[in-house]
């Protein structure tokens, strides 16, 4: 029987300095849907506003991108996120203090990926916290038993 399951490449990988960067195989949608598993976001990115790639709940959105966002760009994300919502901001690096911005909570992506994965392993027992479980689609039998379950 032939499986669909298919490893996906490295999601960091280092630079000829030893630095951990974003693996180029990764395209924005890749990056933005491994990320929102990592940090327990559901990946459903918005039409009409470009900083909602995902949500964990009604008011609490992710925006991820590659690039380094200045103080001007995170007040205008903050303004527009607005006193009633919140938003975790993945990005490549930022300038300015994170505190200053009271709706959103800014991590840079390679420190975010490595607190979260082991590294250094060959036998693909990745630990990976944080995974909300997949809804089972109507007569799809889990793969897995959970324990303790019949």
């Amino acid at each position: 029987m032939k499986s669909n399951i298919r490893l996906a490449p490295s999601l960091l990988e280092k630079d000829k300095w030893g630095n951990w960067v974003i693996n180029k195989q990764y395209n924005a949608a890749m990056l933005a849907e491994a990320l929102c598993k990592l940090e327990g976001f559901i990946y459903a990115p918005s039409d009409s506003i470009y900083w909602q790639h995902g949500h964990s709940t009604e008011r609490d959105f992710i925006y991820v991108t590659t690039q380094n966002l200045s103080h001007d760009q995170l007040q205008a994300l903050n303004d527009e996120v607005g006193q009633s919502r919140s938003l975790l901001v993945l990005c490549s690096a930022f300038r300015g203090k994170s505190d200053r911005f009271p709706n959103l909570t800014i991590k840079k992506i390679p420190n975010a990926v490595l607190k979260r994965c082991e590294w250094g392993h060959d036998d693909y027992s990745l630990r990976v916290e944080n995974l909300p479980k997949a809804p089972l689609k109507p007569g799809q039998l889990p793969l897995f038993e959970e324990e303790g379950e019949p």
